[in-house]
């Protein structure tokens, strides 16, 4: 494949997908509903199976079912777990039903430079050489996943007054690539993530089998985050739930820390502060607090 339009390319089982999918706290909602549909679309032949069993024959839902555009949409906050899940849901399906899943990240290279012509032939070649791996892959086996993050660089609404007529032909062929993909000897899904799905074309939403909402973590998941790092140290309940009340609402700011402030930059400042010879004591992990402050919240202009 094209390497400058693929960051790259992970294949599903692996060793790390399922840790990291499971540290993923409060958004079982959001998991099991896109395991639940995303597991069926990349194994359609489930939904057949079902018809035929109850019906003995594929009935019309069937065909409303399989034809639809592949493509969910994760929104939400920066840190709140969107790319986190769709680099690690593909091992449970993987575990559930049987299937080697490969995951293609699109880069922001398919955006071009900015000559004309250029995006919408990167981002139609970016198509073409998924179409060429389901074809490839179409051993009953496999799946593919094609992940676009920060979606809104790629699918921006043409009804922007200052848009410039190539990224709007960009948006033309990136639409055009996603109906393609329904036609395909391999399973394909695509999943958009956005901080701004206000700014995603109208198009491309009406197209999205789903919009999942990603949000910070509220108390209850904040507790059981810094709970499942810190209450075999010594630190007792009621330590752990004054650390998970700073972490939701930070000081007189009227947001707290994101899943990613928690995980990537407040339990590592911990363990930067206590080595060599200290332990991570509730004092500790207070005084962290006060150093790393949250990610501010994204503000759509």
């Amino acid at each position: 494949m094209t390497e400058d339009l693929f960051e790259a390319v992970i294949e599903y089982p692996n060793d790390w997908s399922g840790k990291e999918y499971d540290a993923l706290v409060g958004l079982d909602d959001i998991k099991e509903s896109l395991n639940e549909e995303a597991g069926l679309m990349l194994k359609p032949e489930l939904v057949s199976q079902w018809s035929k069993k109850l019906y003995n024959r594929d009935i019309a839902l069937t065909g409303v079912f399989l034809t639809r555009p592949p493509l969910f949409l994760f929104s939400g906050d920066v840190g709140t777990g969107k790319t986190a899940l769709a680099e690690s849901f593909a091992g449970r399906v993987t575990k559930e039903h049987g299937l080697t899943v490969y995951l293609y990240k699109l880069s922001l290279n398919a955006r071009g430079s900015g000559m004309v012509g250029e995006m919408t032939k990167l981002i139609a070649k970016a198509f073409e050489e998924i179409a060429a791996e389901a074809e490839k892959r179409k051993n009953g086996k496999s799946a593919l996943v094609l992940m676009i993050d920060e979606a809104d660089a790629l699918a921006q609404s043409r009804e922007a007054t200052q848009m410039h007529h190539e990224d709007r032909a960009g948006v033309n062929a990136l639409i055009r690539g996603i109906d393609s993909l329904k036609r395909l000897p391999t399973p394909v899904i695509v999943i958009m993530c956005t901080n701004r799905p206000d700014s995603i074309d109208p198009a491309v939403r009406r197209r999205a089998v789903q919009q999942y909402d990603f949000s910070r973590p509220t108390y209850d998941n904040c507790l059981k985050l810094v709970s499942g790092y810190l209450s075999d140290i010594g630190i007792g309940a009621d330590q752990l739930e004054d650390i998970a009340k700073k972490c939701t609402t930070y000081n007189t700011l009227k947001y707290g820390y994101t899943y990613s402030d928690i995980v990537q930059r407040l339990l590592p400042v911990c363990v930067i502060t206590a080595v060599p010879d200290k332990p991570v004591t509730y004092e500790l992990v207070i005084d962290c607090i006060d150093k790393v402050r949250p990610t501010p919240q994204f503000k759509i202009t």
